[in-house]
């Protein structure tokens, strides 16, 4: 199944329009339109392809989102470390500029967001109104449905922006311009807003709407839920510049940690979700197949000419073979740390970190500064992209892992590391198979108490999501993010010095090329692995393993984060000019540390 191939919304002559003024000037639609689309559940679906569209225009989610917001930490890192002045090294650095030429437009990732609040807030105004909610179950899952997606945009823009306008009804003359808002009124409009969609929305299978990871279900609801709590209960770069917790009552870290437990073990007592074999989760996602139920919870879909997920996410592949057209791939990829992070038999690793590329259709061995991540590969799709700008691989937006990772995480923090160690050890088998006593050690090892099983988690979900982009909200929200920062860039420079526990790390790689003729098998990637193979394995080439070169300039570890500035003083991305300068002088960065 694959997908929404073309959206164009004008339903019953409704256009949604996305500039705010145009809005306003639009001609007024007659209620009898909107009586008739809005209690219609064929027209009324219409609404959320709207939203899906600013999903994946260019400079929204496609090619400007999903590619520059989380990386470099201490886990995943931009592959373009030459430059740290550039306007893409600035997105990424913690020193980004209000008038960033990737961002500064008047259609992008801010301006498309708005667009689907806007779409979304129409679609429940029209079906509060005028649908029949409580007596028909595909009206209640299409509520459900906007609900749900405008939570979805509101954690991507506090993610990315931090303290942002709130906008919970259509644009009216008197909310043309609106200020920043606290993000915790936000917070909890959107909780309200997810407790009533899960109480609206099917489990995955139970109707034929949530037969697809494209289409939202009661368990991404409830998981979403739980993901905004832990958000919303932890800390954040504030207005007035600070690193906080939230002060406000009703979002204690007591009662976030509480609705976070109940809904992640909702979701794991419905039975309607399951593990794959790590591996299998990824083939599974390239694949397409886009069937719900199984460890996807729910997917951003791209159309076959949109998306960008392994044009700038995935493992590059340097010219055109049989398994692509589109010679690109690797925009960003895994911090090097991660090469090591990963114990011996952690089967995440190779499908996590992968140290090659292809050039005419054979894998050849990158730099230990240029990494890919594995989990988005064009060797694993069934059709081959002819697109040169697109891919169309959908975004994992959520999978199962996470609500059993925040399961644990929230359980720790209430009754103790005994009470949440089933589903860390969950996870934690799935990464060693064939290791029951490793993973019984492990687990005897972090539950002596809840500082360790904490560390623990913050461990494991490096190990579990790195090239799924949520560290960084993961970092922020737990107060580590320069922490982890500085940490990563002293063990880069052990690293790349072979000191402390890099020691061991060979300095030169070996390869050949196996007897398929196109996959590369490499000598040298493992702690402890001698300097020079045994000569009777074969291995005909070899190369320098290090993270800087000769054309260097900027060290790796100096590129993570700019100038040794402090990663807290900017968290978050300012407003772009063009949307200050339009705002009747409502918007500001006052409280951002921003050129």
């Amino acid at each position: 199944m694959k997908k929404i191939v073309k959206i164009i919304i004008a339903i019953a002559g409704i256009t949604f329009i996305s500039s705010c003024k145009d809005m306003l000037e639009a001609p007024t639609q007659s209620s009898l339109d909107e009586a008739v689309i809005f209690s219609t559940p064929a027209l009324a679906e219409g609404a959320i392809a709207g939203i899906i569209q600013s999903f994946a225009e260019t400079n929204s989610y496609r090619g400007r989102y999903l590619v520059f917001y989380g990386i470099n930490t201490d886990t995943e890192i931009s592959n373009s470390l030459k430059s740290i002045d550039d306007d893409k090294s600035r997105l990424s650095n913690y020193n980004t500029n209000v008038n960033n030429s990737q961002m500064n437009t008047d259609n992008n990732a801010w301006a498309k967001f708005y667009e689907g609040i806007e779409r979304a807030n129409l679609a429940i105004r029209g079906i509060r109104t005028y649908g029949d909610v409580e007596h028909n179950p595909q009206l209640a899952q299409i509520l459900g449905e906007m609900l749900t997606l405008r939570a979805v945009v509101y954690s991507d823009l506090i993610k990315g922006w931090g303290d942002v306008p709130a906008r919970f009804e259509p644009i009216s003359s008197e909310t043309l311009y609106l200020p920043r808002s606290d993000r915790d009124v936000i917070y909890k409009q959107l909780l309200a807003d997810l407790e009533e969609a899960s109480n609206l929305l099917a489990w995955p299978n139970e109707t034929p709407a949530t037969k697809s990871v494209e289409r939202v279900n009661k368990a991404f609801a409830k998981g979403l839920r739980a993901r905004l709590a832990l958000a919303a209960g932890g800390y954040a770069q504030r207005m007035d510049g600070t690193v906080r917790l939230s002060t406000d009552p009703d979002l204690s870290r007591d009662k976030m940690y509480a609705i976070a437990k109940k809904e992640c073990l909702d979701i794991i007592n419905s039975g309607k979700l399951r593990l794959l074999g790590f591996e299998e989760v990824f083939k599974t996602l390239n694949q397409e197949t886009g069937v719900a139920g199984k460890e996807s919870m729910w997917e951003i879909p791209f159309s076959e000419g949109r998306g960008r997920v392994i044009f700038d996410l995935g493992v590059k592949h340097t010219t055109t073979d049989k398994y692509t057209m589109q010679n690109k791939g690797g925009t960003n990829g895994p911090n090097a740390l991660m090469l090591y992070e990963y114990q011996p038999g952690d089967v995440r690793r190779d499908v996590t970190v992968v140290p090659y590329e292809w050039t005419n259709g054979v894998q050849v061995p990158t730099n230990l500064n240029k990494l890919y991540f594995g989990k988005y590969r064009y060797e694993w799709m069934k059709r081959i992209v002819t697109s040169t700008n697109d891919d169309g691989l959908n975004w994992m937006y959520m999978r199962y892992a996470d609500v059993l990772l925040m399961a644990a995480e929230a359980i720790n923090e209430i009754d103790g590391p005994a009470a949440a160690a089933p589903y860390l050890k969950m996870v934690r088998q799935r990464a060693f198979p064939a290791n029951a006593a490793k993973v019984d050690q492990f687990m005897a090892q972090v539950t002596a108490s809840k500082t360790t099983f904490f560390d623990a988690i913050v461990n494991e979900r490096a190990l579990e999501f790195t090239g799924e982009m949520l560290r960084k909200a993961d970092l922020i929200r737990w107060n580590l993010l320069e922490t982890k920062l500085n940490e990563a860039k002293a063990k880069l420079i052990q690293l790349e010095n072979r000191q402390g526990i890099y020691v061991d790390v060979p300095k030169t790689i070996y390869y050949k090329t196996a007897a398929d003729g196109e996959s590369v098998v490499i000598y040298g990637l493992n702690m402890g692995e001698k300097d020079i193979p045994d000569p009777s394995l074969g291995f005909t080439s070899n190369k320098s393993w290090t993270l800087s070169s000769s054309t260097d300039q900027n060290t790796y570890w100096d590129a993570l984060v700019y100038k040794n500035r402090s990663p807290n003083k900017q968290q978050v991305w300012p407003i772009w000019q063009y949307f200050i300068d339009n705002s009747n002088g409502l918007l500001d960065n006052k409280h951002l540390d921003v050129q």
